[in-house]
């Protein structure tokens, strides 16, 4: 714009221009950013640069081509591959993309950076969105990417990698955490979008299996740049109502762009920290999504999570009069068999106490025998008396007695009295009984 001194013809030329007639200049393109140059900047009289006294100055210079780039240039893709890329800690990205002839500095702002998946890696072959402009700072030229794609999808699976391993790191994917799902729920949340087929289908399904099941829809997004915070919102509004039995998040089928919201870290997190069992149904079986991973069950298709969660209402009728009817069997032989081990026991103790009691009344025959064979009674059926004194107390040895001394003789059927005529020490000689035939009448 600033090479030479235009030759004498187009000087006048450009002197007879008005500078008012915008008629006559060219037509550029608005942009958003289009740097505006302040006309203190130049000089007033003559052409700027045409004569050292008209020197331009460096900052009207690079304002001056940050004007005429971003004015040249409407925001548009460009490819190439990806070299030097530094990660600033202001949150910028700063990174080369070159082909085999030339190279171009390129820049991605940090508010810019929420569009982006991942940061590129050197090598990687892109197409970068942004719009072309000059760094009047250092007068480079560069562009300022807003966003990125990878050839393919590199970008993307980066970025799953990436979220992937730092929720392993964290313990959100092992299967130790993992809870069962209640067999018999009676209250479903539902997180999905309220126009989307995902809730129709799960609505059909449960009305078919178990209709006494409460569906209750949290509306959310599913897909776009504000789908991730939607569901996090969701996820909060499930777990501070805490009324259901089981969450199912999730949406119909679509490309994988579609499903981007549900590989966001911060939904995975939120969807790891609820109290409520959750079944994740992305409803796109080729991939497996890090919702999918972290919930509890994972569920090819909204349909089929809906399966997983209630029973069929039919089969559970069927299972409860099975149980009935084996409940009724049991208790019968139960009955039954609580009779018949009632009468065996009272058999077994009547037994038991007719031999306690036999064996009671030997002990007592016993005792009483012994007892009758240390009776005085029973000594004076042998044959022995029992001697008393006048007071009426046994005499047991002959020192108690003397001569002339009344004794009462006590017999087996009588008592008589006597008189001690003589004591003898000594136990005397036993004299045989005379026999009937020899005893006088």
């Amino acid at each position: 714009m600033f090479e030479s001194e235009p030759p004498p013809r187009e000087r006048s030329q450009l002197r007879e221009r008005p500078r008012d007639d915008r008629r006559s200049q060219p037509r550029r393109e608005s942009s958003p950013r289009r740097a505006e140059v302040p006309e203190s900047y130049f000089v007033q009289d003559g052409i700027p640069g045409a004569t050292p006294a008209a020197a331009v100055t460096i900052v009207a210079l690079t304002r001056t081509a940050q004007a005429v780039v971003e004015g040249a240039f409407a925001p548009l893709w460009i490819r190439g591959e990806v070299s030097d890329f530094k990660a600033h800690r202001n949150g910028h990205w700063y990174f080369c993309l070159r082909d085999d002839e030339a190279q171009l500095k390129c820049v991605v702002w940090s508010r810019d950076r929420r569009r982006i998946p991942a940061p590129p890696d050197d090598g990687m072959q892109i197409v970068a969105f942004g719009q072309p402009t000059v760094y009047a700072a250092r007068g480079e030229m560069q562009f300022a990417v807003t966003r990125m794609e990878a050839e393919g999808d590199g970008l993307w699976r980066k970025a799953l990698e990436l979220t992937r391993a730092r929720l392993a790191g964290d313990g959100l994917l092992d299967a130790a955490r993992k809870r069962p799902i209640p067999r018999y729920p009676r209250r479903i949340a539902v997180i999905t979008s309220r126009d989307g087929a995902a809730l129709h289908d799960i609505h059909a399904v449960i009305q078919r299996r178990c209709p006494s099941v409460e569906i209750v829809l949290v509306p959310a997004a599913v897909q776009g740049d504000s789908a991730p915070e939607s569901l996090c919102y969701a996820l909060d509004q499930v777990a501070r109502w805490g009324a259901a039995d089981v969450v199912i998040i999730g949406r119909g089928g679509g490309a994988r762009e579609d499903l981007r919201a549900f590989n966001d870290e911060r939904v995975a997190r939120a969807l790891a920290a609820c109290p409520i069992p959750t079944i994740s149904a992305v409803g796109h079986e080729i991939d497996v999504s890090i919702c999918d991973l972290v919930a509890d069950v994972r569920a090819p298709t909204p349909s089929a999570a809906a399966e997983a969660a209630v029973p069929v209402q039919a089969e559970l009728r069927e299972r409860v009069r099975v149980v009935a009817a084996t409940l009724t069997e049991l208790a019968a032989g139960h009955v039954t068999r609580s009779r018949r081990l009632a009468d065996e026991t009272v058999c077994r103790i009547e037994d038991a106490a007719v031999r306690r009691i036999d064996r009671r009344r030997l002990a007592l025959e016993a005792t009483a025998g012994r007892l009758h064979a240390l009776s005085p009674l029973a000594t004076l059926d042998r044959g022995y008396a029992i001697a008393r004194n006048s007071a009426g107390r046994t005499i047991r040895s002959i020192e108690s007695v003397r001569g002339g001394d009344a004794v009462d003789i006590v017999f087996r059927d009588g008592t008589a009295s006597a008189e001690i005529i003589d004591v003898a020490r000594g136990m005397p000689s036993p004299t045989p009984e005379p026999s009937a035939v020899s005893r006088e009448p």
